[in-house]
């Protein structure tokens, strides 16, 4: 593979800050919501972000994930009947009492009416194997794909919900992916509703997630 010159456009310290800031105010505003409009989105916006989620680095630059994002009203319904089965699962005896004591407070259950009122659903689906062979590091790499889209969703004014019922292979099922693809994410994407409330959540501080030697 031939290298091609790589040059930066480089901020004085200053700017740098700055731009930091200016996104840490950003992103710190992002929050997941689960009450959602049924405002369209235009499949461009979803299209963008979605390619922006793939610009993500990768062990050996295979790429080893693939989006299919879903607005068909009878597709959404099928995954949401589907996901809430295996939620009812869960919240009956599957998911341990620790689990279900961190839940809680949230107030989840296993109805899941977003995955229908929201315009769009995206799930992610990680490539154990692809064209050139074995994939490596694909957990890694589709964890980071899928935070650079969950990013570009929120720059693109959207609110996305992750969900990540477990099994997942019903995902795989009704939308035939074929073998050596395993879903490990389902997002729900739109706007949020006007009498949408969020938990008052506080973020650890950085002194709690960041050691600078």
């Amino acid at each position: 593979m031939p290298d091609i010159p790589y040059r930066p456009e480089r901020l004085d310290h200053a700017e740098s800050l700055a731009r930091a800031r200016a996104a840490l105010s950003r992103m710190d505003a992002r929050r997941t919501v689960r009450d959602f409009s049924a405002d369209p989105v235009p499949a461009a916006i979803i299209e963008a972000c979605v390619a922006a989620g793939s610009t993500a680095p990768s062990g050996a630059h295979r790429q080893p994930w693939f989006f299919v994002a879903i607005q068909d009203p009878a597709l959404k319904a099928r995954i949401r009947e589907a996901a809430e089965a295996e939620e009812r699962r869960n919240y009956g005896g599957r998911m341990p009492e620790e689990w279900l004591n961190a839940l809680a407070p949230f107030g989840t259950d296993a109805n899941k009416p977003y995955l229908t009122t929201c315009p769009w659903l995206i799930v992610v689906f990680a490539q154990d194997r692809g064209p050139e062979g074995k994939n490596y590091y694909v957990a890694e790499s589709v964890g980071l794909a899928a935070g650079l889209l969950i990013s570009a969703l929120h720059e693109a004014g959207l609110a996305a919900l992750t969900h990540t019922p477990s099994p997942m292979k019903f995902l795989k099922d009704i939308l035939g992916r074929p073998s050596g693809e395993r879903a490990v994410l389902l997002l729900g994407v739109g706007y949020p509703s006007a009498a949408c409330t969020v938990p008052d959540l506080r973020r650890k501080p950085l002194s709690e997630v960041l050691e600078v030697r």
